[in-house]
């Protein structure tokens, strides 16, 4: 505890000079005393510690003076100064390290690598499904890297499937449910930032949804949480925690909703995941364009999966969905007078809010 308390009052003693280069320290912090779960450090490593943090591109070089003053510490001190404690900044990705003789230093742990290309045009935190991209428009065939050297996967809760990618009564089931209790965790299937996390009010049958969009592209939902600890824009890694399971929205008891999409086109997930086991199929997944079908599953040759896509149970979502694209002057209550259905109707079938603003060409299921 006096270890403490002298570092603290050091730390406060320096704030005048840390704030004019990094601005109002002590404001960031989110939990002053949130230490050995973040970041595991060692005595025996403390000097590979140092060096590591600056070797970062956001971090200045030792000066001349400071190489110096690390010079004469070890030469009169016999040690190097061995870190004890970490601190959250308002930055996930990155930590204070206190060390030992009342010094701390920035630590960045690795952030995952985003490319520019996920907030295209198709980016949109206020609508759960992309929209605006026809099946027939989607190629024939697209290589998904999945992991490699840099990112990796977590499964997003590890227990039985219960209810597969299918149709149900009609009603395609694009998704797997995965069993689960209420509060259990859920993480991120991999590195991505959060497209959409949105409450229940305005997803409709989804309850509480996170949708994650991923390095290669490919869409990731978690459906029916009781609670999401993320927000839209948030970057995240796989396995990191993103909320908790529930039963929100259109459920009959707790689980985990998880879709797989591309452009928008849902597909098994169990293409990807060996949800008994808790394991990647492949690094690579191959997607071929009749897997968009709910007829398509993990398991079926080639030749079966093409033979399943074209069919599909008469009055089933394939078969009678019906889009309404936006003209001049179009709002979702013209449009819901003109198909004889209703606005909240519209909403819960696009996963919009009523107060969206529609966009001229914008593709408005009705049906």
């Amino acid at each position: 505890m006096k270890k403490y308390l002298i570092t603290i009052t050091i730390l406060l003693f320096s704030i005048g000079s840390f704030a004019q280069d990094q601005g109002n320290f002590f404001q960031r912090l989110r939990n002053i005393f949130v230490v050995h779960d973040t970041v595991y450090i060692y005595a025996d490593s403390a000097m590979m510690v140092c060096d590591t943090m600056h070797e970062h591109d956001d971090m200045e070089p030792l000066s001349d003076d400071e190489d110096e003053e690390m010079e004469e510490i070890e030469e009169t001190s016999g040690a190097i100064p061995v870190p004890f404690d970490t601190i959250d900044t308002e930055d996930k990705f990155r930590k204070v390290i206190l060390f030992d003789d009342n010094t701390w230093r920035y630590f960045d742990i690795d952030k995952p690598e985003i490319p520019d290309s996920l907030d295209n045009e198709y980016w949109n935190t206020e609508v759960i499904h992309v929209t605006g991209i026809d099946l027939k428009d989607i190629p024939e065939e697209v290589t998904l890297l999945l992991v490699d050297s840099i990112h990796g996967y977590c499964i997003p809760h590890p227990g039985p499937v219960h209810s597969t990618f299918k149709y149900r009564k009609r009603r395609p089931h694009k998704g797997v449910d995965i069993s689960l209790n209420t509060g259990d965790a859920i993480y991120a299937a991999f590195d991505g930032v959060v497209r959409v996390a949105m409450p229940t009010r305005y997803s409709g049958g989804y309850g509480n949804v996170i949708v994650i969009r991923h390095v290669n592209g490919l869409e990731t939902y978690y459906g029916h949480l009781s609670k999401y600890v993320v927000k839209s824009g948030d970057i995240v890694r796989a396995g990191e925690l993103i909320g908790y399971g529930g039963s929100t929205g259109r459920s009959t008891g707790p689980h985990l909703h998880f879709e797989t999409r591309y452009m928008g086109q849902a597909f098994d997930p169990e293409r990807i995941f060996d949800f008994q086991s808790g394991t990647l199929r492949d690094d690579v997944l191959i997607l071929k364009k009749h897997y968009y079908n709910c007829n398509s599953h993990y398991g079926q040759t080639d030749a079966q999966s093409k033979a399943a896509s074209k069919k599909a149970p008469q009055g089933s979502d394939s078969g009678s969905a019906q889009y309404h694209t936006v003209k001049k002057g179009d709002t979702l209550g013209k449009i819901a007078k003109r198909y004889g259905t209703t606005v909240k109707k519209l909403c819960q079938l696009n996963g919009i809010k009523q107060t969206k603003t529609l966009q001229i060409g914008q593709k408005i299921r009705v049906k």
